[in-house]
């Protein structure tokens, strides 16, 4: 039986065509999805003069439907819902219904999300088409509003979702009324009343102008749906608020690249409701309808003709991979979806490749991405085939294996690309671990444009080799890292809530390092601490912990330290071939492990040369005082400091930063058109630990001088005071007893009273005391009887005790 007025459901589908048997067989299913907070039964309803008191002059035809329509009340209208009074009748042979969901975000009792609402939809629609002859029979959806995001992101789930298959390629078109893809100005002052209210915003914050998430779901959406017939409408007349009038969707909002506009002389609200047949928004609506349901049998039946030509091709014919998927792996579900939608694209040029491009730090988990996705798309591609071309002798050893799988038998990486060529066949090709920044890597590219490429590096610039689809991998999101953390340690799953508190804390000590993470679950898992004491332990056994190896679940280089230090290798091979910069690059990583892993700006480094500009022109070996730096000082600081220069030149120092960036050691910033960088947390620690002794000596050192003849400019000092402290703190970590083993007192006084006039400005003046009695007692020196050779350090005492009132 047919929906009525009074038996519509306020969630779920309403079918308004009569399901009684007899009637002509159903070709088509339309289906209507309402938008946000809307009624349902009302969200469809034009109220027009009631039928006595229509205008003179119109025939009877564009009156004569309205026999059936809903009496509005007093005010002599007439409902029509033109769903039922229009569509019905025009379709006969239609299956058309409308979806309800709760979506009121005024209402306190409802909290919902875009995904929560796409997958009900997605599971009610399917459950109406359980019989043999409607699983494949043609659906064109409409949307209005947030109605039309559901029905995109409901299309984006369905192409992971294999039950869903059937329903996805049978979708003939889609009419969008007025959806706002890229967000809308209204949702923004929706979004501060829900919140002054204390009510859900979840909905109105996604529908804000510019939102990341909308232009993410356009992006996925796109890829896999770029060549189906979608219609954008949009509104002509602004909606009012209160006083004022807005459009509350702007047209480059409502739209979609590539694909036909049409305006309704209607505000937003307006879009979805139609007087009759006469309506002229509605018969511009009309024909798009007509035309979909026109090609709607031909597409779907040849969509699903491809669909079984490959499901019974036994998918996967060839396929090299290193190993397994890591059955910890945790998380990076949007970017797994992505991935997938770049490389099952049909929008990409015929003259162009599908490739997609991951960068980032080692051991953030690139490779095991890859495993993932060749996990979950192994039945799109005949062949699979793994690269590593981390050597050229490895890669060239990887192609030769290819060539000779697919039966041919090649000498050279040149003919087994070109044996990849022609083999017109879909297949997906990756090249892992491009991670040197000298060598060009486009020389691994098959020649041709058919096939998919997948490329991991720690070489930043690699992105070019795929501009439009790249990902720069950082760490999981928290929950994920907990959640891994967690696995890991090889805790029962229901005993998870109980350690949330604590894993937090390891996560935030590890910076979300996937590796790390890893490492530290399966050292408490082995027993040799519990979850609570590894922050402890971490802090006393850092370089163990972070060289642990666990007998399962290794990745490439085994261990946290390991992945690191392959990035150091290139830069020290290239340092051996005679590369300048490559060895700038290394004196620059030991100098800032001496200093804090948060941001730096690099403003520092051009006030150091500044300031060592007055002991050039003193030409002084020694220093006037032992608080002052010296010629010795000067010849300290790091090569790419040109000290020969009248002027600061910056290049040197750029070139290293731009290398040590591209190899994703550090991470460059932009400081209001200057220059800085920061470290992660266990790069950092690397960095200070791979030097021995002796060499953490002279890094310290040099990086005092850095730090101490920058402070000339004391405005920056003043300015960037919160900035620079944690790096003061980081630097004065080293002992005062271990700092003198390191030269002798006329260099290490200099560098540690310039550190303590930093502290006594900045008012640590707690730390500031430490390191005061330290010294004190490091020299010999008795606080209470003055010294004239060590008048600087009593200075610094004096004014210290008068910070503190004493």
């Amino acid at each position: 039986m047919a929906c009525t007025k009074e038996t519509i459901k306020a969630s779920g589908l309403n079918i308004w065509s009569d399901e009684a048997a007899g009637g002509p067989a159903r070709v088509v299913d339309i289906i209507a999805v309402q938008g946000l907070g809307s009624h349902e039964f009302y969200t469809w309803v034009k109220k027009v003069p009631s039928v006595a008191d229509r205008p003179k002059g119109l025939s009877a035809r564009s009156w004569k439907w309205k026999k059936t329509l809903d009496r509005g009340g007093e005010d002599g209208t007439t409902e029509v819902m033109w769903i039922r009074d229009l569509l019905v009748p025009m379709f006969n042979d239609a299956r058309i219904a409308t979806y309800s969901y709760k979506s009121d975000w005024r209402d306190r009792a409802i909290k919902t999300s875009l995904r929560q609402c796409a997958e009900q939809f997605l599971n009610i629609l399917s459950q109406h088409r359980q019989q043999v002859e409607e699983r494949t029979r043609p659906l064109l959806l409409i949307g209005h509003s947030l109605g039309g995001l559901v029905i995109q992101q409901a299309l984006v789930i369905a192409i992971h979702q294999q039950e869903f298959t059937n329903l996805r390629l049978s979708v003939a078109g889609v009419i969008f009324l007025g959806v706002p893809f890229q967000g809308s100005d209204v949702a923004s002052v929706g979004a501060r009343l829900a919140q002054i209210r204390g009510l859900d915003s979840t909905i109105l914050k996604l529908l804000e102008k510019d939102s990341p998430s909308l232009y993410a779901l356009s992006r996925d959406f796109r890829g896999s749906y770029g060549e189906w017939d979608l219609v954008c409408f949009y509104e002509k007349i602004e909606a009012g608020y209160g006083p004022m009038k807005k459009q509350t969707v702007s047209p480059q909002s409502a739209s979609l690249v590539g694909k036909p506009m049409i305006f309704l002389d209607a505000d937003h609200f307006g879009l979805n409701k139609f007087s009759g047949e006469d309506d002229e928004n509605f018969r511009l609506v009309l024909p798009e309808i007509r035309r979909m349901i026109k090609n709607s049998g031909l597409i779907v039946t040849e969509r699903h003709r491809v669909n079984d030509i490959r499901a019974n091709s036994h998918g996967n014919v060839h396929l090299i991979v290193p190993r397994t998927v890591n059955s910890l792996f945790t998380g990076r579900a949007e970017l797994l979806v992505r991935i997938q939608t770049v490389l099952r694209s049909n929008t990409t040029p015929l003259n162009q490749r599908k490739r997609f491009v991951i960068t980032g730090l080692g051991g953030q988990g690139k490779s095991e991405i890859c495993l993932q996705v060749l996990n979950l798309m192994r039945d799109d591609f005949w062949g699979i085939f793994w690269v590593d071309v981390d050597k050229p002798s490895t890669a060239e050893r990887g192609f030769i294996a290819v060539a000779r799988l697919l039966g041919h038998s090649t000498e050279t990486i040149t003919e087994a690309l070109q044996v990849l060529e022609t083999a017109h066949r879909s297949w997906l090709l990756i090249l892992d671990n491009a991670d040197d920044p000298n060598f060009d890597y486009q020389v691994y590219f098959p020649p041709g444009n058919h096939g998919a490429v997948l490329m991991t590096s720690r070489v930043a610039e690699c992105r070019r080799y795929s501009p439009e689809a790249f990902e720069v991998l950082e760490g999981l999101e928290e929950q994920d890292s907990i959640k891994l953390l967690l696995k890991a340690a090889e805790l029962a799953p229901e005993s998870w809530p109980s350690y949330d508190h604590q894993a937090r804390e390891v996560v935030s000590l590890l910076g979300s390092h996937t590796l790390a993470l890893i490492q530290a679950g399966a050292y408490i898992s082995q027993g040799h601490c519990q979850m609570q004491q590894y922050p402890k332990v971490y802090q006393h056994q850092r370089q163990q912990l972070l060289n642990y190896r666990p007998k399962q679940a290794q990745s490439r280089y085994c261990d946290v330290y390991a992945t690191f230090e392959a990035s150091a290798n290139v830069l020290e091979h290239s340092q051996q071939s005679g590369s300048e910069s490559a060895g700038d690059a290394l004196h620059l990583l030991e100098i800032l492990s001496m200093l804090d892993s948060s941001l730096l700006a690099l403003q520092i480094f051009e006030e150091a040369w500044k300031g060592c500009q007055n002991v050039l022109r003193n030409n002084s070996v020694r220093a006037r005082g032992i608080d002052e730096f010296s010629l010795y000082h000067v010849s300290q600081l790091p090569s790419f400091i040109v000290l020969e220069k009248d002027e600061w030149n910056s290049f040197r120092l750029i070139e290293a930063i731009s290398l040590l960036a591209s190899l994703s050691l550090v991470i460059r910033h932009d400081l209001d058109g200057d220059l800085g960088l920061s470290m992660h947390p266990l790069t950092h620690a690397w960095a200070k630990d791979r030097q021995d002794s002796e060499r953490q000596g002279v890094a310290w050192v040099v990086a005092g001088c850095v730090l101490g003849f920058s402070r000339s400019n004391t405005r920056m000092w003043q300015e960037q005071e919160r900035r620079l402290l944690p790096h003061i703190l980081s630097y004065l970590e080293m002992k005062v007893k271990r700092a003198f083993r390191f030269a002798s007192k006329v260099v290490i006084i200099p560098l540690v009273l310039k550190c303590g006039w930093a502290l006594l400005n900045m008012r640590q003046d707690s730390r500031l005391g430490r390191l005061i009695q330290d010294t004190f007692l490091e020299l010999g020196q008795n606080p209470d009887e003055p010294s004239e050779e060590f008048l600087g350090l009593y200075d610094l005492q004096a004014r210290s005790l008068i910070h503190l009132g004493k």
